[in-house]
C-alpha cells in the first residue's frame, strides 16, 4: 500500500492537437513505463489503443496509466480533445485530484481548451499549464500565458521561461532555483544544468519578483519575508506554489515540446511539487440513503469503502470493465460491493490496475487508487460502491442530452439477433450516446453527440461486435416545446359491460427557461384524487412528453401540473389515469402554441487572412452569424454561431473556400426556435409530404 501523500491522481486535459497523447507518452517513457516512445502520427501511441484512434490520429476514449517518479504513484488518465468525446473528460474529472491543462504554443486558449477549463472549475479541480510546441513557428510562450489570464480568468503564474523558440529552443529556465536545463541529445534523457547568463539572469529576476508579488498577495508568510528584502528560498516558494495551487488560487505555467522531448521531465517535477494528493483533498460528501443525511468520506484506509464507478467499457477478454476511484477503505478481490444508489449487492471477481488496454490483476486497492473491477453485472457510470453497514450515495454525473441522430438498420437476421446486445452494451460504456425504435418506420435510431462519435460507433459495431447494418444519414435531434401558458381537461371513460374506466383530471402547462428541462407538479391539495392515481398521472404525462405533436421530436422545456380532477370508486384505475394524462398533454401542447426547437453550435474558425471573406459568406449562407473576428499571428479567428443543421458536411466546404488551410472546431450552445419556413420543411419531411 502507497504512503496517499505519494499518490497524485491527474488528467491530462487540452483542445484536440495539443499534444496530450504526445505528451503521455513522453511520461510514460521517462518513468521507465514503457521503453520506446510511441508517436500518435504513426499510430504506436499506447494510450491511443483502439483501432480507429491509431487510424484517426486522436484519442476516443479516456486512458488510465500508473507510473513512478520521485517516489509518487502517478494516476493518469489520458482525455479526449475532440467535443463529441466530452463525456470522457467530464467523468475522468469528477475523479481526478489534479489535472495538466495543454496548451499550443502558437494557437494558445482554443474553444475546446475553454470548455474542459471549465468542466474542471465546476469540479474545483487544482491544475497546472503546460505550453507545449515551443519548438513550432510562432510559438510565443508569454503570449499564451497572458491569454490563459484573460480567456479562462485565472491566476496563471510562470514558473519557467523558455530558452529560445521555434528551432533555437534548447531548454527552459527555472525561475524558482534560477538555474537553467538545457537539452543535449534527441530523446531528452541528456540535459545539463548551469547558471544563467547576465542577459537571461536579468529577465528570470523580472518574472521572480512577478511571482513574489504574486504569491504575497495571497501567503501572509511569503508577503513578510518579501517586505524584509532577503533572500527568499527555494523552498518557501514552492510550500507557497503548492498550497495556492491546491486552493485553486493560481496555476503555475511551464513550458516545453514533448514531441521534441524537451521540458517533460520538468513538467513531471511540477506533478509531484504542486499538484494535490488525496490528503490534499477536502472529504468526498455524499448522502445517506437510509436516513437523507449528508454524510463524508475521508481519505483513509480506516474509513468505510466508498468508491465511485465513473466508466464502463467492454473488454474482448475479461468482458464488462467498471473503472472506479477508492475515496476511503480498502477492497478485496472477490469480495461484496454494496451499490447504494441501486440498493443491490454486487461481487468484484477481479481488480485490475489498468495500463490503458493492458492489465494488470491486483489483490487488494486501498483508498487513493484508481482501479477497473470485473464482475460488476448492474454497475453503470455514477453508481456509488460502498459498504452495505455504512451506505453512502455520492453526486452522479450529469451529461448533455445528444443532438445528432443516425437511423439504422440490420442487413441480416444474424444482425438482428446481435445488434441489441450490442447497443445496449455501448450505450453502458457512453452516457451520451442514446437508443430508440423509431415508432413510425421501425428503424434502429442512434444519438450522439457529433457525427465523429457516431461513426465510430458504427465502426466498432462491425469491427468488435460483428454487426453489419445500413446506415442512414446523420440528422438533427430537434426538441418542442410550448411558448404559451395552456390548460385542459380530460376525461377517460370506457364501459365494457363489467367494470369500466374512468379517470378525470385537469392539467395546466407553462413553457420553461431553455435548459430546464421538463418536469411534472402535484398541485391537488386534500384528497381530490388517490395517491397511487397521482404517480400513475405523472407516468402518463413523462411518457406522453417523449414525442411531440409537431414532428413526434421530445418535448423539453415545460411544466406540467396536475391542478384538478375526480375519481370513481370503482371504475377508476391507474390505466386510466395515465390514459387520461396522455391525451391531456396532447392537447395541452396544441394550445400552447408549439414550436420547434434546434441546436445552436458556437464556432471557431481559423482561416488566413486572404480567404476570410470568403469564408464568412460561406457561414453566412448557412444561417451562422459572426460575433467577432480576431487577430492570431498570420490569420484570423472567426468566431460565431451555426444551427447544427447547417454544420453537415461543412469541414469539406471550408476546404475548398480556403483552399484546405482553414480549420474549425465547434459545440454546443443552446437550442433555439427554428424559423417558421424552415420548421415547415421539417415536419414534412418528417412525415414523407412534398417539401
Amino acid at each position: 500500500m502507497t504512503d496517499l501523500s505519494r499518490i497524485r491522481n491527474i488528467g491530462i486535459m487540452a483542445h484536440i492537437d495539443a499534444g496530450k497523447t504526445t505528451t503521455t507518452e513522453r511520461i510514460l517513457y521517462y518513468t521507465g513505463k514503457v521503453h520506446r516512445i510511441g508517436e500518435v502520427d504513426k499510430g504506436t501511441a499506447t494510450m491511443d489503443w483502439m483501432s480507429q484512434e491509431q487510424e484517426r490520429g486522436i484519442t476516443i476514449t479516456s486512458a488510465a496509466t500508473t507510473c513512478l517518479w520521485k517516489d509518487c504513484v502517478i494516476n493518469i488518465i489520458d482525455t479526449p480533445g475532440h467535443v463529441d468525446f466530452t463525456v470522457e473528460v467530464e467523468r475522468s474529472l469528477r475523479v481526478l485530484d489534479g489535472a495538466i491543462g495543454i496548451f499550443c504554443a502558437v494557437a494558445g486558449v482554443q474553444p475546446q481548451s475553454e470548455t474542459v477549463w471549465r468542466q474542471a472549475d465546476r469540479y474545483h479541480i487544482p491544475r497546472i499549464a503546460y505550453v507545449n510546441k515551443m519548438d513550432r513557428i510562432g510559438a510565443d510562450f508569454l503570449r499564451v500565458v497572458n491569454m490563459i489570464r484573460d480567456v479562462l480568468g485565472c491566476d496563471a503564474l510562470p514558473v519557467q521561461l523558455p530558452i529560445g523558440a521555434e528551432d533555437s529552443f534548447v531548454g527552459v529556465i527555472d525561475l524558482v532555483e534560477l538555474k537553467a536545463y538545457v537539452y543535449e541529445d534527441e530523446l531528452g534523457e541528456v540535459y545539463t544544468q548551469r547558471e544563467l547568463t547576465p542577459e537571461e539572469a536579468e529577465l528570470a529576476e523580472e518574472y521572480r519578483i512577478n511571482i513574489l508579488d504574486r504569491l504575497s498577495v495571497y501567503d501572509d508568510r511569503i508577503l513578510e519575508l518579501y517586505l524584509e528584502g532577503g533572500p527568499i528560498a527555494p523552498e518557501e516558494i514552492y510550500r507557497s506554489l503548492r498550497e495556492l495551487t491546491v486552493k485553486n488560487l493560481v496555476v503555475p505555467v511551464l513550458c516545453g515540446s514533448s514531441f521534441k522531448n524537451k521540458g517533460v521531465q520538468m513538467l513531471l517535477d511540477a506533478v509531484v511539487k504542486y499538484l494535490p494528493s488525496p490528503l490534499d483533498i477536502a472529504a468526498v460528501k455524499g448522502t445517506n440513503p437510509v436516513t437523507g443525511e449528508e454524510s463524508m468520506r475521508r481519505a483513509s484506509i480506516d474509513e468505510p469503502l466508498c468508491a465511485l464507478a465513473f466508466k464502463v467499457a467492454s473488454d474482448p477478454y475479461v468482458g464488462k470493465l467498471t473503472y472506479f476511484r477508492i475515496y476511503s477503505g480498502s477492497l478485496k478481490s472477490g469480495g461484496q460491493v454494496y451499490n447504494s444508489r441501486k440498493g443491490q449487492r454486487e461481487r468484484i471477481t477481479k481488480i485490475l490496475r489498468m495500463h490503458a488496454n493492458h492489465r494488470e490483476e491486483i489483490d487488494q486497492a486501498f483508498a487513493g487508487e484508481i482501479v477497473a473491477g470485473v464482475g460488476l453485472k448492474d454497475t453503470i457510470t455514477g453508481d456509488t460502491l460502498c459498504s452495505e453497514d455504512n451506505p453512502i450515495v455520492l453526486e452522479s454525473m450529469t451529461f448533455p442530452e445528444p443532438v445528432v441522430d443516425v437511423a439504422i438498420e440490420p442487413k441480416t437476421k444474424a444482425d438482428q439477433d446481435r445488434i441489441g446486445d450490442s447497443l445496449k452494451r455501448l450505450a453502458e460504456e457512453d452516457p451520451t450516446f442514446r437508443t430508440r425504435i423509431d415508432e413510425e418506420t421501425g428503424q434502429i435510431i442512434i444519438s450522439g453527440m457529433g457525427e465523429l462519435q457516431l461513426e465510430v460507433i458504427i465502426d466498432r459495431l462491425v469491427r468488435e461486435f460483428k454487426v453489419n447494418a445500413n446506415v442512414g444519414r446523420p440528422q438533427v435531434s430537434y426538441k418542442e416545446t410550448i411558448r404559451s401558458k395552456a390548460r385542459t381537461e380530460s376525461i377517460f371513460e370506457k364501459q365494457t359491460g363489467g367494470r369500466g374506466q374512468f379517470a378525470h383530471v385537469v392539467l395546466e402547462a407553462v413553457p420553461l427557461a431553455e435548459g430546464e428541462g421538463k418536469r411534472f407538479v402535484n398541485r391537488l391539495s386534500g384528497d381530490v384524487i388517490p395517491k397511487e392515481f397521482i404517480s400513475a398521472v405523472e407516468i402518463g404525462v413523462m411518457e406522453a412528453l417523449q414525442a411531440g405533436i409537431l414532428a413526434g421530436y421530445a418535448v423539453d422545456d415545460i411544466e406540467v401540473s396536475l391542478v384538478g380532477g375526480s375519481y370513481h370508486e370503482v371504475d377508476s384505475s391507474e390505466i386510466a389515469f395515465k390514459v387520461a394524462a396522455s391525451l391531456g398533454v396532447k392537447e395541452l401542447l396544441s394550445k400552447g402554441d408549439p414550436v420547434l426547437l434546434e441546436p445552436i453550435m458556437d464556432i471557431e474558425i481559423v482561416s488566413p487572412e486572404e480567404y476570410v471573406g470568403d469564408v464568412i459568406a460561406d457561414l453566412n449562407s448557412r444561417r451562422g452569424r459572426v460575433i467577432a473576428l480576431e487577430e492570431n499571428r498570420e490569420s484570423k479567428i472567426i468566431k460565431g454561431t451555426v444551427p447544427l443543421a447547417e454544420t453537415f458536411g461543412y469541414a469539406t466546404s471550408l476546404r475548398s473556400v480556403s483552399q484546405g488551410r482553414a480549420s474549425f472546431s465547434m459545440h454546443i450552445k443552446n437550442y433555439a426556435q427554428v424559423p417558421e419556413s424552415r420548421s415547415k420543411e421539417i415536419i414534412a419531411r418528417r412525415y414523407g409530404l412534398p417539401v
